[in-house]
Formats: C-alpha cells, sequence, structure tokens
C-alpha cells in the first residue's frame, strides 16, 4: 500500500466511520414531504466542485465525498447501516499490467494495443500461458432458457478460447432469437469471461467488432489498460480467469487464416444452436507482470428502520465516485461528475429527506436503505461488495431503485425504461409514472445493454429486482458527445432539474408503496437472477 493510499484510509477509519457532527445548516431540516431544489442544487453544487477532486476512489476526493454524504445522513437523523456505521470498507485491490507483452499464437505476433488488450483480476505478479490451445466457441454462451450451449461437447480447461461480442439476437435482428436487437446479458463481455471461468479456460479474447461492442477499439483499448480496480479474496482472487482479453478484427481475421480457417463463414454458423465449437489447431503463448497493490475505499450506507419488518429492505442507491484528476500535458484535468452521478448522489440524500420525514409521521413496516456505491465507474466494485451479503443477505432485499445520472433538465411526458418484461417491477414503474401524467418510454437503445452496466445488476445477478434510473443524453443529444465522462460535466446554475423533481417523486411513491405493502416483486423473464430469487425465496 502506497503512503498516499496508507494515510487516506487512516483518514477515512478514524474520521469519518463515526462522522462529524452536523452543522447548525444540515440541522435545520424541511418538515415537509416536497421536494426542495434548492437542497438538491446545492449538494450537487457541492458534489461536483473542484475541491472534490472529480471523486476519485482512494483519494482525498474521496474523503470528502464520503464524509460529505455521510454528515447529510447523519443530521436526518439516519443510522449507519454497516455496524452502526455509515461506511462500509470495500477492500480494493489495484492491478497494472506491463503493456510490454506480445501474445504469440502459432507464428503469429500480435501488438498489445494495437492487435489487443489483456489483463487480470488474479493478484499475481506474473501471468503466464503457455502452449494453451486455441478454440473458438462462438458466442461463449451457455443460456438453458434459450436452448443454447456453445461449450457443449467440448473441455476447454487450460485453453485460449475466441468469443464472438453481443449475442445473436442482435447479429440477426430476429426477435425469437434471445431478444432480438436488445442485449442480453450473455451478449455482455463481462457475461463472456464469467463463463469461460466457470468453464476452466486459461484465457478469453472477445472479438471486437463496433457495431455489436457498440464502441470502437479505442474505448476497448482505454478501458483494458492502465490501473484496473478489483475486489479481493483471501485467495488472491485465484478463482478468476487468468486472461480478459479481447482481439481486433483484423487480428482475428489473421488468426483464423492461419489457421486456413475462415472467420466469416465460422461467425455465420455460430448464429445457430448446433454449432460446435472449432479448434484453430494453433497454441497461444502470453506473459505479463502485473504491479498490484492494496487499498480500502468506501461505501455509503444509512438506515430507516422498519417497524414491524425491520429485516426486509427497500434499496434506493446512487454511486457517488466519478474519475478523479487526471495529469496532462497543460495541466491537472478535474472530471467532476455533474451529472454522472453528483446528481445521482444528491438524489439519494433528498429522498432519504422526504422519506425520513414521512417515517416520522407514520413509521414504514419495513427497512430502507441508502446506498452510495465506490468505483462503480471502474467495475462496479462497491455494489458488487454489497452484493455480497456481508451487510445485509440478499435474500433479506426486496427491491433496488438506481440512480445513474439524472434529467437536470425540463420535466418529460415519459420515463426510461432498461429492460423488457424482466420483472414485476416494471409494473411499479409503469404505475408511478402514469399517477405523474407520463408513459413508460422503452430504452431508445437497447442493444447497447445500458440494464447491464449500473450499480443495480451488481445485485440482479443475486435474485434482487430492480430499477434502473438513467437519463444520460436523453433530454440533451450534446451530453454523450461532449461531456460524458469528460472534463465538460460540469455543474449549471442554469438547470431547471424539473426532471429530477419528477424522478425523486416517482421514486419516493415506489420506495414507500414496497416498504409498507408487503410485496415482493418477481423475475418474469426466465434467467439466472430468477432462479438466484426462487432459491432465496424457498429457504
Amino acid at each position: 500500500m502506497s503512503p498516499l493510499f496508507k494515510s487516506l484510509s487512516i483518514t477515512l477509519l478514524l474520521g469519518l466511520t463515526g462522522c462529524s457532527e452536523p452543522t447548525q445548516e444540515q440541522a435545520t431540516l424541511d418538515n415537509t414531504t416536497s421536494v426542495n431544489l434548492s437542497n438538491i442544487k446545492q449538494h450537487i453544487k457541492t458534489l461536483a466542485s473542484d475541491e472534490f477532486e472529480g471523486r476519485g476512489p482512494l483519494t482525498r476526493g474521496e474523503v470528502k465525498t464520503v464524509g460529505y454524504l455521510s454528515d447529510q445522513y447523519q443530521a436526518l437523523g439516519l443510522t449507519g447501516a454497516y455496524n452502526n456505521k455509515f461506511l462500509q470498507p470495500v477492500k480494493m485491490a489495484m492491478v497494472t499490467a506491463d503493456q510490454n507483452m506480445q501474445l504469440k499464437i502459432g507464428y503469429l505476433s500480435f501488438t498489445a494495443g494495437k492487435d489487443f488488450t489483456a489483463r487480470t483480476k488474479q493478484l499475481q505478479p506474473l501471468i503466464d500461458v503457455r502452449n494453451s490451445e486455441v478454440v473458438f466457441v462462438g458466442y461463449g454462451i451457455n443460456a438453458p432458457e434459450y436452448n443454447w450451449n456453445d461449450y457443449k461437447n467440448i473441455d476447454v480447461t487450460g485453453k485460449t478460447v475466441v468469443v464472438l461480442v453481443n449475442d445473436p439476437g442482435f447479429a440477426t435482428q430476429n426477435d425469437a432469437l434471445f431478444t432480438g436487437n436488445a442485449m442480453t446479458y450473455y451478449g455482455r463481455w463481462t457475461y463472456k469471461y464469467e463463463e469461460a471461468a466457470r468453464q476452466g479456460a486459461a484465457a478469453v479474447f472477445i472479438v471486437h467488432e463496433t457495431a455489436p461492442a457498440a464502441y470502437p477499439w479505442g474505448v476497448v483499448e482505454s478501458s483494458n489498460t492502465g490501473t484496473k480496480y478489483t475486489l479481493m479474496d483471501n485467495n488472491l482472487n485465484a478463482s478468476e480467469l487468468p486472461v480478459m482479453g479481447w482481439l481486433t478484427l483484423d487480428a482475428t481475421e489473421q488468426l483464423f487464416k492461419s489457421a486456413n480457417l475462415s472467420y466469416q463463414q465460422l461467425k455465420q454458423q455460430a448464429l445457430n444452436d448446433d454449432f460446435k465449437a472449432t479448434a484453430l489447431n494453433l497454441t497461444a503463448n502470453l506473459a505479463f507482470k502485473n504491479e498490484v497493490s492494496h487499498a480500502k475505499s468506501h461505501n455509503v450506507v444509512a438506515q430507516l428502520t422498519g417497524s414491524e419488518a425491520p429485516d426486509e429492505y427497500i434499496v434506493v442507491s446512487a454511486h457517488w465516485d466519478h474519475f478523479g484528476t487526471k495529469q496532462t500535458d497543460s495541466g491537472p484535468k478535474i472530471y467532476n461528475g455533474a451529472v454522472d452521478n453528483a446528481s445521482g448522489s444528491a438524489a439519494t440524500i433528498e429522498i432519504a429527506r422526504i422519506l425520513s420525514n414521512m417515517h416520522k409521521q407514520k413509521p414504514f413496516k419495513r427497512s430502507i436503505i441508502f446506498a452510495n456505491f465506490t468505483a462503480e465507474e471502474t467495475g462496479l466494485i462497491g455494489s458488487e461488495q454489497f452484493a455480497s451479503g456481508e451487510l445485509i443477505p440478499t435474500k433479506q432485499m426486496v427491491a433496488l431503485l438506481n440512480i445513474d445520472g439524472m434529467n437536470v433538465l425540463d420535466g418529460t411526458d415519459y420515463i426510461l425504461q432498461y429492460g423488457k418484461g424482466l420483472s414485476q417491477m416494471e409494473d411499479y414503474l409503469s404505475k408511478a409514472a402514469s399517477k405523474q401524467g407520463r408513459h413508460v418510454k422503452m430504452d431508445p437503445v437497447p442493444q447497447n445493454g445500458l440494464f447491464f452496466r449500473s450499480d443495480h445488476f451488481s445485485l440482479a445477478k443475486q435474485g434482487v429486482p430492480g430499477l434502473l434510473f438513467m437519463s444520460l443524453g436523453d433530454t440533451d443529444p450534446d451530453y454523450i458527445a461532449h461531456k460524458y465522462h469528460k472534463e465538460a460535466d460540469d455543474y449549471s446554475a442554469q438547470w431547471s432539474l424539473g426532471g429530477v423533481k419528477q424522478d425523486i417523486e416517482l421514486i419516493v411513491d415506489i420506495a414507500s408503496q414496497l416498504a409498507n405493502n408487503g410485496d415482493w416483486p418477481k423475475w418474469q423473464a426466465d434467467s439466472d437472477f430468477k432462479t438466484r430469487r426462487a432459491q432465496d425465496r424457498a429457504e
């Protein structure tokens, strides 16, 4: 652990787990249950200020951010949800793979960055894959509910597998195959690695093509190089995949040609459920060094305790982190992340204020947790820790309402829904929107798989149904092009926050219903999520 990380951890543990005394201004609470836009503006302005240095995990910005959020919840009279403390420790490792590596397959040599990327979550100083047989396994999907298994009749233990990105539904645009244009989790790169690890593979290389990936090679390269964060277990993540990689389309076609195979023909064959994995009769060799260090970040967790079923929980969440401060040739650049996701963090505070006041008037039967997660931007790490059950077993979580980038402009006559026919939470969304005179509008880019890319998904994998509230760029086309994950995502005093007000009122409606009605919303579509929930409910 570097001296900076060590000092930050000490500061966080000693200075913030109990929280400082709230100021007189913080202690002056509005006793109404209506949305206070002045509160929200002040929270966003503060969290997205240069003083918070872009809210990078494991930085001084984290100290300020988790301190601010904790103080706000304490001033509202909430209790800490982690052993009566507001901070849940998140043990993280930072892994930096040496990019002076070469991938050799057969007589071909590929260059890191230009032709491929490779990294690992294993906390080892050296990853060394030698003489590993290379196999093409189509989409790398094992999905019983779709009667699909690309790994049937093959053992890939110790082998290097090459897989296609996305799923057959997107490739064919056939609504009867998977879910057509809308990406399923089986199409996400994270799933490809998870399934290959379950199958015992030594390495996975996902073939990059811009349309099915939904981003250019430059995004793959930047996202898979440099320092990456991961949770750490007691076995140094030995169960994780040794090599998580990508290949460019050009490198892939060279590879298949060297094996006297046609990549395009095999890709076409992979669209059929009777596809059989194909050995390339080549071996792969790849070794790279890792720089590994350990540190501790924190989720912020606050609680309203239920009066009749205190061990049943509704969770309202948003991630607090952004990209921090980056050093450039022209000086430091602060990525303040005002919309993504100071707006969501501000909303959780305001929702907590409103629900706390409602609770004082008539206590909710169930408990409500307000969670602000760390390291969402680097892999949903904080929410993954929360979903581990260390704090609350997921079988006791009724549902999750997750906010990730709000509509800071004027209100709309619709609310966005991510995913279709997934769970009964969609019924709650539709009914609550209808009360507001709004209608449900389906995700305009379902092929991008946004449902699988925010913190609620960590809970979904553990069986907890939820809703994602996200409006990145939907009302402001300029946002994605010029502000999203860029230095320009700053607070503006010109924002009306009409959309924020609408969505906070809607979230309060749904959360308060679930906190009293005893319902356990169910998954509707067959999936691993549904199976996991059924197991938990049976227990």
